[in-house]
Parts: C-alpha cells; sequence; structure tokens
C-alpha cells in the first residue's frame, strides 16, 4: 500500500481522555496533518474518532493518539477498518453521544 493511498479508521481511545482538551488537541493534529473526520466523547468516558486520508498520516494520527494531549493519560487505542463508502469533509468535533 502506498502512503498517498486512502485509508478510513475508526478510534476508540480509553483512559483519562475527556476534561483534558483532547477532542480540540486531535482535531488540530487531524487538520495539520490534513486529513478529514471527526471526533467526539463518549458517555461512557471514551473518545472515538474517524480519520481519513492518506495512510501515512492516518498512521500518525494514531500513533499521536496513544498519547494524546499532555494531560491525558491513554490507556488503550482501538483501532478499527472502515469501508471505503465514508465520505467525510474537514476534520470536526461531534456532540457526546
Amino acid at each position: 500500500m502506498s502512503p498517498s493511498h486512502t485509508i478510513t479508521r475508526h478510534l476508540r481511545i480509553t483512559g483519562r481522555v475527556q476534561g483534558v482538551y483532547y477532542r480540540a488537541s486531535m482535531t488540530e493534529e487531524a487538520t495539520r496533518l490534513g486529513l478529514q473526520g471527526w471526533v467526539r466523547n463518549r458517555l461512557d468516558g471514551s473518545v472515538e474518532a474517524l480519520a481519513q486520508g492518506p495512510a501515512s498520516a492516518v498512521q500518525a494520527l494514531i500513533d499521536w493518539a496513544h498519547q494524546g494531549p499532555r494531560n491525558a493519560r491513554v490507556d488503550e487505542v482501538l483501532v478499527m477498518e472502515v469501508d471505503d463508502g465514508v465520505n467525510c469533509s474537514g476534520f470536526v468535533q461531534r456532540e457526546t453521544i
């Protein structure tokens, strides 16, 4: 797979990831990487995200997600492949579900 091949990944991040600027920081990082998608808090305390773009950029965001912003404590990042039928525009924060 070439680094410019477009992929989509769903992420679920657990740990101390709410109330620590995680969503805003991920939005900034994803935008810097040129990715499309979204990020949102979940009622169970986790953060969920969808990232779409070149494989190398998506992997860079996944790598970033393992650390997160300064005050975060990431316990686990689950990454799942998503079918190619998803089309995103920009990278946005969504409402908590």
